[in-house]
């Protein structure tokens, strides 16, 4: 598992160039998550596509970097080229 460091991930999102997702629950997702992430629970993340540009990199992150590396995989699978495993929030946040 190959996981972006948090300031490569910080630097695509200033940029503007990266969508951020958050594969965790719900419930997770409310109590905490990178500022301008949508919540796209990991069991759900293929029926939620149209949200989504295949054009743009694509940041994933969950609580640990498990369920955000399979749903690396899922959206590589579904022909998303640019998606990166940001692991978990505190990654990204403790830059």
């Amino acid at each position: 598992m190959k996981i972006i460091s948090g300031q490569e991930a910080q630097k695509l999102v200033s940029e503007q160039a990266a969508q951020v997702v958050d594969v965790r629950s719900p419930l997770e997702y409310q109590q905490g998550a990178i500022p301008g992430a949508v919540n796209v629970p990991l069991q759900i993340i293929e029926k939620c596509l149209d949200i989504l540009d295949k054009q743009r990199p694509v940041l994933v992150y969950c609580a640990s970097g498990m369920r955000s590396e399979q749903a690396k995989n899922v959206l590589n699978t579904l022909g998303f080229k640019a998606v990166y495993n940001v692991g978990s929030r505190e990654n990204y946040l403790r830059c």
